[in-house]
């Protein structure tokens, strides 16, 4: 029995661009569907229940942005945008409503491939980390901070919040790694699948909205403490 492909929702109103993109992802077994209109994007999503969503950035009816808004609270799996601007600003955004990659154009299949595959495995290694680790996957009450993966919540003295599927993986990722110091290099690494080049820094926005979502406040910690010029580390919740 063939193993199951994982289906791609490509949003992209360049028809040629689309089939071009579409051919190339199928010759490497993915089972990839093409929207090209943003007001029929959300629908269709989730609809279809594609296992990765690329979204370009400008699209008829509806921006890639405003997709991924309405997607988020009800869709979980990864999300690229692809962009012919590099605005600094959109890219901020973006991270903040909870897309997992932000892609400027021009970029080669290879290179897409690459970024889609370094999700998918971030997204799987996660999974399997928390479920080994009994204490991630299950919401203890009497923490201060706890994290529920089935509902991909934070749960902060005893309530519920509600994050984004990156701020999500950020937390998993820490409390995977409760009382170890990580590097920046490696939170990038985690997060976006791709070397740090010393510059990029959406690491310490990720953690500081992540920060502001569980109540934790920079300057006098009770979750994640910075550790300076080296990256961040979540105190132990046990």
């Amino acid at each position: 029995m063939s193993e199951k492909k994982t289906k791609i929702m490509l949003v992209e109103d360049d028809v040629k661009l689309a089939e071009m993109t579409k051919e190339y992802l199928e010759k490497n077994l993915f089972d990839v569907s093409v929207e090209h209109r943003g007001d029929l994007a959300v629908e269709r999503i989730l609809k279809e229940k594609p296992d990765f969503v690329i979204l370009d950035y400008m699209l008829p009816g509806k921006d890639g942005k405003s997709i991924c808004r309405e997607l988020r609270p009800q869709f979980h799996n990864p999300i690229i945008i692809v962009t012919a601007h590099d605005d600094e600003v959109d890219e901020i955004v973006t991270l903040e409503i909870g897309v997992d990659d932000y892609i400027v154009k021009p970029i080669t299949p290879r290179n897409l491939l690459a970024r889609i595959t370094n999700l998918i495995n971030r997204y799987e290694r996660i999974a399997a980390e928390a479920s080994v680790d009994q204490s991630v996957a299950k919401p203890d009450s009497h923490g201060s901070l706890q994290i529920d993966v089935q509902k991909r919540i934070a749960i902060v003295d005893g309530r519920d919040v509600n994050l984004t599927s990156c701020e999500f993986d950020l937390l998993s990722y820490f409390f995977a790694n409760q009382g170890i110091i990580l590097t920046r290099e490696e939170i990038y690494r985690q997060m976006r699948g791709i070397e740090w080049d010393g510059a990029d820094r959406s690491i310490d926005l990720r953690v500081s909205r992540l920060r502001n979502k569980i109540d934790d406040n920079g300057k006098s910690p009770r979750f994640i403490k910075s550790v300076r010029g080296t990256g961040y580390m979540l105190v132990s919740q046990d």
